[in-house]
């Protein structure tokens, strides 16, 4: 398979370029240059076969061309070492719950196949490159932890995992500044996008990429958010093994929408939802995008859903070049729904009220946009991306109850702090690279 970039002015790459590079040199994003339907016969007999089974045929579609079967199955095996489960939360309104994995952050999947397949490729590669490969990746809060989890001890990777000081949770700070080995966390004085755009800048950067080799683990790299369509493949199997994947709707909560994105890949191979729907904090300019086919990138905005908190989704980009630039496909495919703060309690609130479901701050918005966007007929899934007891503080206040933080979750919090203090100016990051 080859990979165009979504800006259109660098050269065609194969796989293993477009995951050790991250970036296209136009800075754009790689895309595959098609995608493959699956079979009929995949769909009607899906209900019937593993997690592990149906994520193995997705990712043959997507990477089959290039790995070896038995390496990737090995790969895709490995990586779902854990469960995504469907759960009933009230009549037509499912979760799945994306939190089963090492960090308890949907962002474990991606990470793990991630971080499985860019050791492959370094394994192939070793008799000729002995050049370490140095991974960046920005973080509002889960990415950072499921990449460096993701990546602890492997040979020949290096991980600098960069975050917004004083924006992430304690406890998604500890499950990254407290790894040590391979692992460097770089505390940012700014905001998300500060992050993100330190490491856009790096890799754009020559002088830096003729010292060391770097790639990217955000949801930019096609190895990272690619493996994340497994689950919706698993959820509609679920949905359709209860009898209720007919007029399903998925709603994703969205920050910089390598979820979503993958989900309409999926839809592209012939995964049959009916429709979908983005659930944004206030941070809205997806939103705003589908009310009128503008894009208007502006600074983020700090919410209780952190991992949100993106003003210029980078997979954006994505997601217009798949429906051709063409905002009628893709507003009448997605929909879009933006809560506040105050939105946001309110809904986890009710929810715990009626149900007795803890919903975490980013998977209240999935719900919420589920209970008022739900027509006749549609049974609704919605992403829980993060277990609430990574946000215990919040969730325990809002609630009023004493969630149990999950003993794997208690153990990084125990960890010694180790991060590095940087400004957001390039220059600074640079000089702290070129050091290494």
């Amino acid at each position: 398979m080859k990979y165009y970039s979504t800006n259109g002015k660098a050269p065609i790459a194969d796989l293993q370029k477009a995951v050790v590079k991250g970036l296209a040199e136009d800075r754009g994003l790689y895309m595959p240059e098609r995608i493959k339907p699956l079979p009929k016969e995949f769909f009607d007999t899906i209900e019937t076969k593993s997690f592990q089974e149906i994520a193995y045929t997705v990712a043959d579609a997507f990477f089959g061309e290039d790995v070896e079967a038995d390496a990737l199955k090995k790969i895709v095996y490995d990586t779902l070492s854990f469960d995504c489960p469907v759960v009933k939360v009230k009549d037509n309104i499912y979760t799945l719950e994306l939190f089963h994995g090492p960090t308890l952050a949907f962002k474990d999947v991606g990470a793990r196949f991630m971080a499985r397949l860019l050791q492959y490729f370094i394994l192939k590669t070793q008799n000729t490159q002995k050049k370490l490969v140095n991974v960046l990746v920005a973080t509002s809060g889960d990415t950072g932890s499921a990449v460096a989890n993701g990546f602890l001890g492997v040979d020949g990777i290096h991980v600098y995992v960069l975050y917004p000081k004083g924006k992430v949770s304690k406890i998604q700070e500890s499950q990254f500044t407290t790894l040590g080995k391979n692992i460097t966390a770089i505390e940012v004085d700014g905001v998300f996008d500060d992050c993100q755009a330190l490491v856009k800048s790096a890799f754009m950067d020559a002088e830096l990429n003729e010292h060391m080799k770097l790639t990217s683990a955000n949801s930019i790299n096609v190895a990272r958010f690619l493996p994340q369509a497994f689950y919706y493949f698993n959820a509609y199997a679920r949905m359709k093994a209860l009898g209720k994947a007919d007029r399903l709707v998925m709603c994703v909560p969205s920050g910089n929408f390598g979820n979503i994105c993958s989900a309409l890949f999926g839809h592209e191979m012939g995964l049959p939802i009916h429709r979908f729907i983005a659930a944004n904090n206030a941070n809205d300019i997806f939103y705003k995008y589908l009310q009128t086919g503008k894009y208007e990138p502006k600074a983020s905005v700090q919410t209780l859903a952190n991992a949100m908190d993106v003003g210029d989704p980078s997979n954006f980009a994505r997601i217009y070049d798949l429906y051709g630039k063409s905002h009628e496909r893709i507003s009448s495919l997605i929909s879009g729904a933006t809560y506040s703060d105050e939105q946001i309690r309110e809904t986890m609130r009710q929810c715990y009220n009626e149900t007795g479901y803890i919903l975490d701050p980013h998977g209240a918005c999935g719900y919420r946009a589920l209970q008022e966007g739900l027509k006749d007929g549609e049974v609704g899934v919605f992403c829980e991306t993060a277990h609430p007891a990574k946000f215990k503080e919040t969730v325990d206040s809002i609630i009023g109850a004493d969630i149990e933080i999950p003993e794997r979750l208690a153990a990084f919090m125990k960890g010694q702090k180790q991060s590095v203090e940087m400004t957001k100016d390039f220059k600074d990051f640079k000089r702290f690279l070129m050091s290494r």
